[in-house]
């Protein structure tokens, strides 16, 4: 890797455009990312109340900028939260601050990890890696932006299973060969 190896901020930049772009695994990504209106934050918090605070303000942040500015947020929090049982137990109060924002149905919180693994899920099973970045995120969506792009769509429910599918043949070294090299 370059010099920009182990770096919170780039590693995820490096997954969003070879991963989630590079591999279609989000065909709405590519769209905001082009033309600029994804904000990447590099959370200093160090305890999960830390970055609760710092997500309410992301939050708050997002709902009063418009989309043409920011249509989506990723918090990168390195320090807290590294345990993907830990984080994904923190994902409870992630939707209880949207609630207690009163900000449901306006922005949903999406979330990724280094150690993500989904129920019923082999840690080693490639399809855990569509839920994997590079670091512990927090990703802030507008429900209306994710509705005008699965309306755009299609057949959404596709998605899932192509990812799957594009994971299975890349295999788990090929994914760690992409977000390696530049």
């Amino acid at each position: 890797m370059n010099d920009t190896a182990h770096d919170p901020i780039a590693d995820p930049r490096r997954w969003l455009e070879k991963a989630v772009i590079g591999l279609n695994l989000c065909p709405f990504a590519k769209a905001v990312y082009v033309k600029e209106q994804v904000r990447f934050v590099l959370s200093d918090a160090t305890t999960p109340e830390a970055l609760l605070e710092e997500l309410a303000e992301e939050l708050l942040r997002l709902r009063d900028t418009p989309a043409e500015q920011i249509d989506t947020t990723l918090i990168v929090h390195p320090q807290v939260l590294t345990d993907f049982l830990d984080y994904n137990d923190f994902l409870d109060n992630a939707d209880a601050a949207v609630e207690a924002l009163d900000l449901q149905g306006i922005l949903q919180v999406a979330s990724f990890h280094p150690q993500y693994q989904f129920a019923g899920a082999a840690p080693d099973d490639v399809s855990n890696y569509t839920n994997r970045a590079p670091w512990p995120t927090l990703h802030l969506l507008r429900e209306d932006s994710v509705e005008r792009a699965v309306a755009a769509f299609p057949d959404p429910d596709v998605i899932v299973e192509r990812n799957i599918a594009t994971l299975d043949k890349l295999g788990v070294e090929g994914w760690n060969t992409l977000l390696a090299g530049d």
